[in-house]
């Protein structure tokens, strides 16, 4: 599942009408930001409550706008929130005529939407508030339901484009086996050059000596084992995209290892071709880590 998503679900309730919003993009746990009336009691951490549930990583802001209509309890003015509002503007005005700016007139609507200018009719009853709140709550599971939706058709996505990029590192990897046969040739050619030249002007050196340096270089050069870990690691990877449940953090620590065998692969490569096929993993790679990033 990614950790992009968004939802916006309308509701109402005897009169009261609000807009639940969710949004989340990509983190390292799992941080809430809700922005919720203080007013209904224990609206807040109920909300906390039901999100950690159900979610384990990402940014998520969550707003909900509550309003009452007119008719059902009267939005009224704010006599002391209106005369701070005037007394604001009155100063903006002195301060704007004295740096020789010229200001738009002010409408009623203008002033009417300033903070503190308008409020909310009174809450006949605890009751009230508890019908109210209990009728948030079931909307915002709706809202919570959709929010999901949203962020599974992301990940979706997201495991079709990696699922992708994981058979590139397949096909890369195969690659770079077939070219070991030619590297191989050359290097066995190249050593023993190295040897001619070397009896030119010296004695035959210790045989076990040379077989030593020879087995060393071997080893140094050989990229089997690296090969052998990434074929792992692939197969690793398309198990943790077909699993269900988080899979980021494991996907982030898989990313590390790739990238580790591509490097050891670029410096034991020894061959024109091989280093292309190791600079063609890395980039691939890259490419899997900023997707990786958006998974939870």
């Amino acid at each position: 599942m990614s950790m992009t998503g968004f939802a916006s679900v309308r509701g109402e309730h005897e009169g009261w009408t609000w807009v639940s919003e969710i949004r989340s993009v990509n983190g390292r746990g799992l941080d809430l930001r809700l922005r919720v009336p203080d007013w209904i009691e224990g609206l807040e951490p109920e909300l906390r409550k039901r999100l950690q549930a159900r979610l384990s990583r990402g940014n998520v802001t969550v707003g909900i706008k509550v309003q009452r209509d007119d008719s059902a309890g009267g939005a009224r003015v704010n006599d002391a929130g209106l005369e701070a509002a005037l007394a604001a503007l009155g100063a903006i005005q002195k301060a704007a005529k004295s740096a020789d700016l010229s200001l738009r007139k002010t409408s009623a609507a203008d002033i009417a939407a300033m903070r503190g200018v308008m409020e909310i009719g009174e809450v006949g009853s605890s009751e009230d508030i508890t019908g109210l709140r209990t009728a948030l709550l079931e909307n915002f599971m709706s809202a919570l339901e959709a929010f999901e939706g949203d962020r599974a058709r992301e990940g979706a996505t997201l495991a079709s484009v990696l699922g992708d990029q994981i058979g590139r590192i397949e096909t890369l990897s195969a690659e770079a086996a077939s070219a070991l046969g030619d590297r191989e040739a050359a290097a066995r050619a190249g050593i023993e050059r190295a040897l001619a030249r070397l009896l030119e002007v010296h004695e035959a050196p210790d045989e076990a000596r040379l077989l030593q340096e020879l087995a060393l270089i071997a080893v140094k050069n050989d990229v089997t084992e690296e090969l052998d870990r990434l074929a792992s690691h692939v197969a690793a990877a398309r198990d943790l995209l077909a699993a269900s449940g988080p899979v980021g953090r494991k996907l982030d620590f898989l990313m590390q290892e790739f990238n580790r065998e591509a490097n050891t692969l670029c410096s034991k490569a020894q061959s024109k071709e091989l280093t292309a096929i190791g600079l063609d993993l890395k980039a691939v790679i890259d490419q899997m880590r900023e997707q990786v990033a958006n998974i939870e």
